[in-house]
């Protein structure tokens, strides 16, 4: 059954739709379909999808550990991911599966003068680690969640 995103706003309907391939074909371990979505997702506006992605991970993160997430926590996410995406031959970079999540939980470096990886990599990367944290639950109820979570933030603002 096809996710109907039709209750979202125009602009953050294909990102949902793009990230719910990417994370069912991660899920799944079909490459094909995962270039596919990540081609859609890395075209899409990267603030706007760089934002719900990174609400998600943060939601999922919490989700996954109610008592909060320490160093120990991160690295554990970060081995368990890296070692799930390998496990299926897709290639994998561990330096960007942790600025994805430095970045969901708003600890990245701003100072950072290392060139940030390309679009379509951390689409995938966010795709993969997403994979990960939902295990096989699917994606759609934590998007909502975190498309609910940044409207009410503007909102507030």
């Amino acid at each position: 059954m096809e996710q109907n995103w039709r209750h979202l706003p125009p602009p953050a309907r294909p990102i949902a739709a793009a990230a719910t391939d990417a994370v069912g074909a991660a899920q799944h371990r079909d490459g094909d379909a995962l270039a596919d979505a990540v081609a859609r997702m890395a075209a899409l506006d990267p603030a706007h999808t760089g934002l719900i992605l990174g609400v998600t991970v943060r939601l999922l993160l919490e989700d996954t550990q109610p008592d909060g997430i320490d160093a120990e926590g991160v690295r554990a996410v970060l081995e368990r991911s890296v070692r799930g995406a390998s496990e299926w031959q897709t290639e994998v970079d561990p330096h960007v599966i942790l600025l994805l999540l430095a970045g969901a939980l708003g600890v990245a470096d701003e100072d950072d003068e290392t060139p940030p990886p390309k679009l379509d990599e951390l689409a995938r990367h966010a795709a993969l680690l997403l994979a990960d944290l939902l295990g096989p639950r699917p994606v759609p109820p934590f998007l909502t969640a975190a498309l609910a979570e940044i409207e009410r933030a503007q909102l507030n603002d």
